[in-house]
């Protein structure tokens, strides 16, 4: 490892190492004015321009586009294939290039969070202070040698208000025109006293709430319509066997009896299930699924500042955020426990043809049945996710000896609870009550039935907690050293030391719960990483500037690597200036991949359901439900099913590595006008990710070993833990327009075009094996922890922005734009099809003409446009990670200042 990081050095030190120029600048902010311009979601202009490309968007920005959220600024950034907030309650993460959330670094002024305490590699957006943003800007780039050799894909800084005074409140009501859930309602409240300049202290805080509620399925029926999922092969009644309510059922002591149900003929029971294949019914996805999950946020951030002297500033901080999001699925899909299974038996009044009246079946004659149960009557099952981000963060800024410095300390700590909520039941006692009788597993439940599940029901109890704390120190100190005729060479040192820890438990809970399908585990890890790093700004002439930067990061794991960067910046006259960057990163596997729970076998199932390849053979593998079981194997076992999976973490994993770069140009050929055009790249070795489930039933001749069986065959479990992959290549090209027409009697109109164009988006899923192009497809590299599912990249994506502005009005109108691409098409061949592109406008305006009283209204998806159409492997019919169902919603937002 040590030597292949030793040669990516010395290559690319024959043509520089680099300067993280974020951080330079944020050091030398105390004394002089900042050089660059922030406007809107624009580069920064020619004028100032850094040789590292920044995309910057204020607080007011997202304000005049009436975001209730940071979700909403991720999610329409180009150079971003975030995630929205989703059912396995990871909150919302940000993946610049889609290179992995992973792979993205996320600082609150300039310094770390504690991450998402499962994951531990990430920070959840959702528990930043939202109120207390004066600006947002990523760096395009990768691996900063300022804040950390593992930022491979860049570096989100989220910059808080410096100082604040007077108090103001603020409501914010989002309101879909369509009926049903999804709505969002905001209130915020600022207040701080003191001014910096002239009373040499400021003391402010925030308080920012934000609850929205769940859309179900239902509430937009014609995007999950049993027509529309026929027109895409996706048809419900094509599926059998499986978890129903009336249950279906089969003959343990009859393997030639195929799947049943006693309610096929008269329609099953609406609407909880509905006809499906071969004598069954199954689930009416429609009645259960979610469209955009219920969420709840809650942040709190405060800040002191003292000047002390003239170059003398201390400051402390603290920032709490708490975000739950209350997951759903259909009723229980699991009732078996502790590894019994649902047996009726004959002396049953449910059993068919018995007093209970459920209607007799041809060929059940009296011997224990199989049953698979939706237990309708238990509700929905959601859990409630909870977690807390707390940091104290301490700086101290002067000036000693003739050189800036910056001190600080950051104390991190991130928990997270995962609650069953509603509808889960104990899994030993459900199985009780079917086999004394009480229940009844072929319909609704009488007042017995009902008063029993009852009091077997779990809600409220914990069946996860997990914690990660980060601890840091850091100092860094800057000052010009000499001087060449073009200017002042300026070096900066710096050291950090930082602390990271973990752990994670499954309750027991997980043993008996419904649903859960959770083995009880527990992982803990602790990591040290210390580092020195040095910059070099060098002036070369009054053209040129070179920027050099080094890092030496030692981690307690994995020993030492040395990162370097450089960077460079050429404006030959007023009109072009020419920037590029070179670097290398190295990204250690996450404590949980590392070191989270570890267990033997199964710890869960897949998220789709699959026919087992070996036991359930078909001549296209990756399609569920076209597979036939293997002589005296039970159909409703191993075709068409959730199968076991293993996850958890990989004692053998090794760091990866990377090598990227940009080269780009930017220019102001005409007065209010600018544009750049900067090419990157960004190439990776040894990756570290997990395979999609699709991989494994495209190809299982080739994954074979990862299907683990017993000597008769049977599949124990998928190995689906995070691994030590090939190569990813990921190119592009980033378009940023401004422009700013004259000034006229009408007001002052501004266009902006922010877009990234993908060149290459190549995986390579083992060592040695092909690249595969990732390109307007549903791709063959999963989101990391936080989604089995593949990442979709667009060709191309932008969004485009018309203001207006006059006197008190604000206006503007904004497009989000992307490509169409290749459905994930693992239906039937007549059913190949590609979704076209997707364009959704938004559309604010503001007055300020009111005393103390500030307006913004908006409608977002002006023209109600719907998710494109998708074949993908859930139910909804649509991909909401990449397109909202919500619809034209109202935006109204209103602050008042004191």
């Amino acid at each position: 490892m040590q030597t292949s990081k030793k040669s990516q050095v010395k290559q690319l030190t024959l043509s520089a190492i680099t300067l993280a120029v974020l951080g330079l600048m944020q050091q030398a902010s105390a004394q002089e004015p900042m050089r660059v311009e922030v406007t809107g979601s624009s580069i920064k202009r020619l004028a100032s321009e850094a040789s590292l490309p920044i995309t910057a968007v204020t607080g007011d920005e997202l304000e005049k586009r009436g975001m209730t959220t940071l979700a909403d600024l991720m999610m329409a950034l180009p150079q971003s294939n975030s995630l929205a907030p989703s059912n396995a309650g990871s909150g919302t993460n940000i993946n610049l290039r889609g290179l992995g959330v992973n792979r993205t670094l996320v600082l609150l002024n300039g310094r770390r969070l504690a991450n998402e305490a499962i994951a531990d590699g990430y920070a959840n957006l959702d528990v930043i202070p939202m109120s207390a943003i004066a600006r947002v800007e990523i760096l395009n780039d990768g691996a900063s040698s300022i804040y950390g050799s593992d930022a491979i894909g860049g570096v989100v800084n989220f910059i808080t208000k410096r100082e604040y005074q007077g108090a103001s409140i603020t409501g914010q009501i989002l309101d879909p025109q369509r009926d049903g859930g999804g709505d969002e309602k905001r209130i915020s409240m600022t207040v701080g006293a003191g001014d910096l300049q002239k009373d040499g202290w400021n003391v402010y805080a925030t308080l920012d709430g934000l609850r929205r509620s769940r859309l179900a399925a239902s509430d937009r029926a014609e995007l999950t319509s049993t027509e529309l999922l026929t027109s895409i092969g996706r048809a419900p009644s094509l599926v059998s066997g499986g978890f129903a309510s009336p249950a279906n059922f089969t003959i343990p002591s009859n393997k030639n009896f195929a799947a049943a149900n006693p309610y096929y003929a008269t329609g099953c029971l609406a609407p909880y299930s509905i006809q499906g294949g071969k004598n069954t019914c199954v689930i009416n996805n429609a009645e259960y699924n979610t469209a955009i999950y219920g969420r709840e946020q809650l942040t709190f951030f405060a800040k002191a500042t003292k000047r002390i002297s003239d170059d003398h500033l201390f400051s402390v901080d603290y920032a709490r955020g708490e975000a739950s999001i209350f997951g759903t699925k259909i009723p229980t899909t699991s009732l078996a426990a502790n590894g019994v299974t649902a047996l009726l038996p004959s002396t049953s009044k449910w059993y068919p043809g018995g007093s209970g009246g459920v209607p007799a079946v041809s060929g059940v004659t009296g011997a224990p049945l199989l049953v698979t149960w939706s237990v309708a009557d238990a509700g929905i099952y959601e859990t409630k996710d909870v977690q807390t981000n707390q940091r104290l963060n301490f700086t101290d800024e002067g000036v000693i000896g003739g050189w800036d410095y910056k001190a600080g300390l950051v104390i991190g700590v991130s928990d997270r609870v995962g609650y069953l909520n509603s509808g889960a039941v104990d899994g030993p006692k459900l199985l009780s009550g079917i086999t004394s009788g009480t229940l009844n597993p072929f319909g609704l439940q009488d007042a017995t039935g009902k008063a029993y599940l009852d009091s077997i029901a779990l809600n409220g109890q914990k069946l996860r907690v997990s914690k990660s704390t980060y601890t840091g120190l850091e100092f860094t100190m800057n000052k010009p050293i000499m001087q060449l005729s073009a200017g002042s060479v300026g070096l900066a040192l710096g050291a950090d030391f930082h602390r990271d820890t973990t752990e994670d438990v499954k309750t027991d809970l997980g043993l008996i719960a419904t649903y859960a399908a959770s083995t009880p585990s527990r992982g803990q890890g602790a990591r040290n990483v210390a580092a020195l790093f040095a910059e070099l700004e060098i002036p070369v002439s009054k053209k040129l500037n070179v920027n050099l930067a080094v890092r030496d990061d030692h981690f307690s794991d994995f020993g030492n690597t040395i990162n370097p960067k450089a960077s460079f910046r050429y404006q030959p006259n007023s009109v072009i200036m020419f920037r590029g960057s070179a670097n290398t990163g190295f990204r250690a596997p996450t404590l949980f991949d590392r070191y989270g729970y570890r267990l033997p076998g199964a710890t869960t199932t897949t998220a789709s359901a699959w026919d087992d390849p070996l036991q359930c053979p078909s001549a296209t593998p990756a399609i569920a439900n076209t597979g036939k079981p293997l002589a005296g194997l039970v159909a409703a076992t191993v075709c068409n099913v959730k199968l076991p999976k293993q996850t958890g973490s990989n004692a053998e994993l090794t760091p990866e590595t990377s090598v990227g770069g940009t080269l780009g140009v930017v220019l102001e050929p005409m007065r209010n006008l600018t544009m750049s055009f900067d090419y990157w790249r960004v190439n990776m070795d040894n990756m570290l990710a997990n395979l999609p489930e699709q991989a494994y039933f495209m190809n299982p001749t080739r994954y074979a070993d990862l299907f683990v069986r017993d000597a008769t065959g049977k599949l124990l479990y998928i190995k689906n833990t995070t691994m030590n992959l090939g190569g990813q290549k990921a190119a592009g090209i980033d378009l940023a327009t401004n422009y700013v027409f004259p000034a006229s009697s009408m007001g002052t109109f501004k266009v902006q075009l922010n877009g990234t164009y993908l060149t290459q988006f190549d995986n390579q899923l083992e060592k040695g094996g092909d690249f595969v192009s990732n390109i307007g497809r549903f791709g063959l590299a999963s989101n990391g922890t936080t989604s089995s599912l593949p990442i979709i990249t667009f060709r191309w994506k932008h969004n485009l922005a018309l203001s207006w502005s006059k006197g008190d009005w604000n206006a503007q109108l904004t497009q989000n734009y992307n490509t169409g691409y290749h459905d994930q098409n693992l239906v039937a061949a007549q059913y190949y099809r590609d979704i076209s592109s997707y364009t959704v406008y938004n559309f604010t305006m503001s007055y300020k003409g009111f005393k103390n009283v500030a307006i913004v209204f908006g409608v977002n998806n002006l023209f109600d446009v719907n998710p494109p159409v998708t074949n993908h492997s859930g139910y909804n019919g649509y991909l909401s990670s990449a397109a909202s169902p919500l619809g034209r919603a109202f935006n109204t937002r209103v602050t008042y200042t004191f």
